[in-house]
């Protein structure tokens, strides 16, 4: 993990990273990938890679996901009600339900940019993917994010894997076994950042 955080610091807070340099125009979306098992050291490991970050004067965003969903249940003022009819609901309800109310398009990516963009941020950090699984997948939220456009790059921690083919399509696997849907969009990229060089 030292080894990790070790070269993110490195990559994330240099001054090439920072200002897009070398995108070509494309979106500054990257993907960090890890192990599933590894989920609570790296949320340890990218919160104090975020206050190290910010220690340099980087203006740090972080997002976690799950909490994004969970705000926005609340501001609609579902959540309590959720909790207390868990027990007695259909698995399938409960799901349909945070479906409904993590809709990319109008519900989650409209507070996720708000909170991007939010503090004149230079850098936004985001975990969580694997817990909004099965009622929102991160490729559902990288096609909606991408007609924004984003100042600064987003890092998101992935627990799976993610691999381009050099005809252009993306794959994402959670947890290392659960297909996305392939990709298609031409313009879409992410750069994985296990693959990254300044």
């Amino acid at each position: 993990m030292n080894e990790l955080s070790e070269r993110l610091f490195h990559t994330l807070s240099h001054p090439t990273f920072l200002a897009m340099k070398g995108l070509a125009n494309e979106v500054p979306f990257f993907i960090q990938t890890y192990e599933p098992a590894q989920e609570d050291p790296v949320r340890r490991m990218v919160g104090s890679l975020a206050l190290r970050l910010r220690s340099t004067g980087i203006i740090v965003n972080s997002i976690d996901l799950f909490t994004l969903v969970l705000e926005e249940l609340e501001e609609c003022h579902i959540l309590d009600d959720l909790v207390r009819e868990e027990a007695g609901s259909e698995r399938i309800e409960i799901l349909e339900t945070l479906q409904n109310y993590s809709d990319p398009k109008t519900h989650l990516i409209p507070r996720l940019i708000r909170a991007i963009e939010g503090e004149g941020a230079q850098l936004t950090l985001i975990t969580g993917p694997g817990r909004i699984f099965p009622f929102l997948r991160t490729h559902t939220i990288l096609e909606s994010l991408q007609p924004a456009m984003l100042r600064h790059p987003v890092v998101i921690f992935f627990p799976g894997e993610y691999s381009q083919d050099p005809g252009g399509g993306s794959h994402l696997r959670l947890f290392g076994s659960i297909p996305s849907p392939r990709i298609n969009n031409p313009y879409y990229r992410a750069t994985n950042l296990d693959h990254y060089r300044l």
